[in-house]
């Protein structure tokens, strides 16, 4: 099936099998090797990419349901060679080890401070709650990191966060 989508940006004409999933057709097909294929069942995260502005985990995403769609890879957080701020923090935090995770978190976070409302741990369903380290834990929960850089994901997020 032929789609067309924005990447990072760029408008991305592609003939798909409607099988494909979105991190394939990133992966594979385009050349983006930043999205990582971690479990491949939307459990740790590693894919996580901005579709329309949400979070997502790519491996979970067809790409042909994707048409139209504006998609930002950890490639395209970046403007030209200025860093996007979370990504100098992780840098500066020492936020990340083998770095396996590293584009999927950095994906998820910008996603999250753009998201408002209450988690699971807004003591107040009614808030709009600051971004405390246990707000910004919850709500990165869905991104595993195996070597277990949490602690300088949290305070390289909250250095970033508004």
């Amino acid at each position: 099936m032929d789609i067309t989508l924005q990447v990072n940006g760029v408008s991305r004409a592609v003939d798909v099998d409607p099988r494909m999933s979105l991190l394939d057709l990133l992966r594979e097909r385009l050349a983006l090797i930043g999205p990582k294929k971690g479990c491949d069942h939307g459990q740790c995260g590693a894919c996580t990419v901005l579709i329309d502005g949400r979070r997502a985990n790519s491996c979970l995403a067809l790409a042909v349901a994707m048409d139209g769609s504006e998609i930002v890879t950890v490639e395209g957080l970046a403007e030209g060679e200025a860093l996007h701020p979370l990504q100098a923090a992780f840098i500066e935090h020492d936020a990340f080890q083998c770095g396996y995770c590293t584009p999927g978190q950095l994906c998820s976070a910008a996603g999250m401070l753009g998201e408002p409302g209450p988690s699971a741990v807004t003591e107040d369903l009614r808030a709009d709650p600051e971004l405390t380290p246990a707000e910004i834990r919850e709500r990165m929960s869905g991104n595993l990191c195996r070597c277990g850089a949490y602690p300088n994901i949290v305070t390289a997020i909250a250095e970033v966060a508004p």
